[in-house]
């Protein structure tokens, strides 16, 4: 539940609980969710249809591990990157309060590492940190409490996402101040134009992958071109973790896998004639137009 991670935004995953509810298209092919009802068995996952669903608290060892890290990180002068939480979101209105209280006491515990609060519901950030330590004061006072050491972000996967989620994602910010804000525009499942774009201060773009049943749905190389050039004309930090799936098919020399084999060559044709392949995020990499786009955001502390 805490470990080092391949996730190339993040140094380590820490989940303090796990558990959660599908509330959006970008849910549909959640690895979390996979895990969960393939092997691990551990939770059941809520969505439409099946209710919310349940959560589990990790052990006690496990919350632990975050100490040590943040003991060799002091160590070794790095601030290494968490992202919490992998197998659950910080945000879901079904996590009891005091877990959430204990989670934020142990960031506050760790300052030399840098936790990623990503999540799906930023219109219940504020609230639920307010709720979690019993807050009654105002603005400047839930800002004080707030750990300095915690960036919050948002899951965008279309355009009516962004509208939606960036709107609430900036609210926060102001009232927090935290560490730094982004967005994981993953799995990017359309063109995102994001109208607050300056307030944004971390893009990270992925294609989406297969999840048993789930079958990745197509990317458009130009949505992930439109959000790398928006970030660089304002000087926005730029993170590309993966293709996913399909690749522009003129980026491929040649056919990876045989014409015998149809479903991993999938074509897939865009309106403006752009052919997408499905050959697997194997071949596809994390190169965009020939360029690893590795960006980090500066830490506010």
């Amino acid at each position: 539940m805490a470990e080092e991670t391949l996730i190339s935004w993040a140094d380590h995953t820490f989940n303090g609980f796990i558990g959660c509810t599908r509330v959006s298209p970008a849910c549909d092919g959640c690895y979390a969710a996979h895990l969960m009802e393939t092997r691990m068995g551990r939770v059941q996952w809520g969505g439409p249809g099946v209710g919310a669903g349940t959560r589990e608290r990790t052990s006690v060892a496990n919350w632990r591990k975050p100490v040590t890290w943040n003991k060799k990180a002091a160590a070794e002068g790095k601030r290494p990157f968490v992202f919490c939480s992998s197998l659950a979101d910080v945000f879901d209105n079904e996590v009891p309060t005091e877990w959430r209280r204990d989670l934020f006491d142990l960031i506050r515990a760790t300052p030399n590492l840098v936790w990623l609060l990503l999540t799906k519901r930023p219109q219940n950030i504020v609230k639920l940190f307010r709720q979690a330590f019993d807050i009654d004061g105002g603005a400047e006072y839930t800002a004080q409490l707030w750990p300095l050491n915690a960036a919050i972000g948002t899951t965008v996967e279309d355009q009516e996402r962004a509208d939606r989620n960036v709107f609430h994602l900036v609210r926060a910010k102001h009232a927090l101040k935290p560490a730094f804000a982004f967005l994981s525009c993953e799995p990017l499942l359309g063109p995102i134009a994001i109208e607050d774009i300056t307030e944004i201060d971390w893009v990270i773009t992925g294609g989406e992958t297969d999840q048993g049943a789930h079958k990745a749905r197509p990317t458009h190389p130009d949505w992930f071109r439109s959000l790398r050039d928006e970030c660089a004309s304002h000087g926005i930090s730029f993170h590309h973790k993966q293709n996913g799936e399909w690749l522009d098919e003129r980026m491929l020399d040649r056919e990876p896998v045989s014409a015998s084999n149809p479903v991993h060559c999938l074509p897939h044709t865009f309106p403006d004639g752009t052919t997408v392949r499905k050959v697997g995020k194997k071949h596809t990499g994390r190169m965009l137009d020939g360029v690893t786009h590795d960006d980090f955001p500066e830490i506010r502390v």
